[in-house]
This record gives structure tokens, C-alpha cells and sequence, in this order.
């Protein structure tokens, strides 16, 4: 039997899933800045997903980001590069989200939801590794 703590982690990958399909979905249909929060929040799930098995999550996304930078970036688990996907679409779903004249190009859209493909195979990498098979 799985352990809730795998089972989680699971639910929240997930998560992560469902929200790049979203993404493609908003992409596919000229809703660039809701394809820019989408592919973010795949990012976000997935983090979660791989601090569920440090037990960890927070309220608030700066605590996500930083604990999945903290013990999984900086410790080497993760390249660096993962850090900068991360940074880059959070700056990206804030402008999207909260600025009312911003205007999402197609093109930024379209490298959101490729960094965010590239987050979720290190991420499906990982939880392989760790005997975690985000498909069963």
C-alpha cells in the first residue's frame, strides 16, 4: 500500500498535469495571459509535489518556491536552470494576473508552456527515481 505521503505528492503531479493541459487549452485559443497562469500553476503543483515528500507545503507560494529552491535546487537534486523557470513564470502569472493593461504575447505564452513542459520532466525524472510513478 502507498504511503499518504506518496499518494500526495501523486495527487499534487497531478494537479500539476491538468494545469499544462489547461495552459495548451488557453494557448490554443488566444488566451495568452490565462495560458501564462496556467502553465505557472503546473510549475507550482509539481513543487508541491516534490516537497509533499519532505512533509513540507505552505500557504503561501514565496514558501513553495523557496523550501523546493532550499532543499532541491541549491543542494544540486535540481539544476539551477529549474530555479530560473520558476522565477521567470512567477514574474509571468503576477504581470498576467494582477497588472491590468498587460497584454500577454503569443510567443511568451508559447516559451511559458515549454519551460513548464521542461519543469515537468525533471520533476516525472525525479519522482521516477524515487520509485514514485506519477502514471499508475
Amino acid at each position: 500500500m502507498e504511503s499518504s505521503v506518496e499518494a500526495l505528492s501523486k495527487f499534487r503531479y497531478d494537479m500539476g498535469i491538468e494545469a499544462l493541459e489547461d495552459a495548451r487549452i488557453m494557448y490554443q485559443n488566444g488566451r495568452y495571459k490565462n495560458a501564462l497562469n496556467r502553465a505557472y500553476y503546473s510549475i507550482f503543483h509539481m513543487m508541491r509535489a516534490v516537497n509533499a515528500l519532505d512533509k513540507y507545503d505552505s500557504s503561501k507560494h514565496s514558501g513553495v518556491i523557496a523550501f523546493f529552491n532550499q532543499n532541491y535546487v541549491r543542494t544540486g537534486i535540481f539544476q539551477k536552470e529549474l530555479s530560473k523557470i520558476i522565477k521567470l513564470a512567477s514574474e509571468n502569472r503576477e504581470k498576467a494576473d494582477y497588472l491590468d493593461f498587460f497584454v500577454a504575447s503569443k510567443e511568451e505564452a508559447e516559451r511559458q508552456i515549454g519551460r513548464a513542459e521542461s519543469f515537468k520532466r525533471e520533476i516525472e525524472r525525479f519522482l521516477n527515481e524515487k520509485g514514485i510513478h506519477p502514471y499508475t
